[in-house]
């Protein structure tokens, strides 16, 4: 059933929580995304892989990442052990069990420490619907980013068919297609979205190319082989030129990971579309 018909007004400029607010809450879990729309986030940024059971779960890293994982026993997970608990070899009710927002993150000084879990994305949509109601907040979209690499098909993921056709299903129960943006680094992915919506077989949402290369975008462009709605560069590889040169193409620009406010501002006066940010709460003012 779909729990929410509300299509978003586009935002003039389009502030994505990373990870939910990952400078200020655990990354990639329900308290992160409801804080981020407390923020007053457009869009939430978020990743996602697959567990043994064809659950479709909302995590960065195909494993349990030891800079904050602890395991069901209360022991921390070490280094070592992430070979072993790779997310795909383990049922999500297992996955569950583990607190991924206790320990905090070192790298992220101000970000709260409370225990909570790895969600699947059916719940983070089913909970932030529920909070956006209850609030009575404008409507938002979700920046999906199916996390995939070649060298890890069939070890730590699905191969890109399988891996879409398991997001599509939950998209499609769930939320407007215009409500959404299917972003990945592995231009693999977005060529069979593509080809799916084309072919009416999946949900025509937007597609964003992540790029962490040096090449330009036009080459990354050429390699992709057709116009994404979205281009989302690591935002030190951005200049004038480049945004314009994409625009020209109407493509919309919004890079990653902006947490400096200087460089939100500088990024929003060069003519970016929108910026994802680790920190929402540095970005007040420049959104809608």
């Amino acid at each position: 059933m779909t729990t929410a018909l509300t299509q978003p007004a586009p935002p003039t400029f389009d502030v994505q929580g990373h990870r939910g607010c990952r400078g200020l809450m655990p990354e990639n879990t329900v308290p992160a995304f409801l804080k981020a729309l407390d923020l007053g986030v457009t869009t939430l940024e978020l990743d996602v892989v697959i567990s043994k059971d064809r659950q479709v779960v909302v995590s960065h890293e195909p494993y349990f990442n030891a800079a904050f994982s602890i395991k069901p026993d209360g022991t921390p997970v070490e280094k070592s052990e992430h070979n072993n608990l790779t997310l795909y070899q383990m049922n999500y009710a297992d996955i569950k069990r583990y607190d991924v927002g206790s320990n905090g993150n070192s790298a992220y000084p101000e970000q709260q420490k409370l225990k909570t879990y790895k969600p699947l994305l059916s719940e983070v949509i089913e909970q932030a619907e529920t909070y956006r109601q209850q609030k009575n907040l404008p409507a938002f979209s979700y920046n999906i980013e199916i996390k995939s690499e070649e060298s890890e098909y069939d070890k730590s993921q699905p191969q890109p068919g399988p891996f879409c056709d398991l997001v599509e299903a939950v998209i499609r129960k769930q939320l407007p297609a215009d409500r959404v943006i299917i972003q990945s680094f592995d231009f693999a992915v977005l060529k069979h979205w593509h080809q799916q919506a084309k072919a009416g077989k999946y949900s025509t949402v937007r597609l964003a190319a992540l790029v962490e290369n040096l090449r330009t975008p036009e080459k990354n462009l050429e390699e992709l082989g057709f116009k994404p709605d979205i281009y989302s560069p690591y935002y030190r590889l951005l200049g004038q030129d480049r945004i314009a040169r994409l625009h020209q193409q109407g493509i919309r620009v919004v890079p990653w990971t902006v947490n400096k406010r200087d460089d939100m501002e500088r990024l929003k006066k060069w003519g970016v579309d929108g910026l994802i940010t680790d920190y929402p709460d540095r970005a007040k003012g420049l959104g809608r």
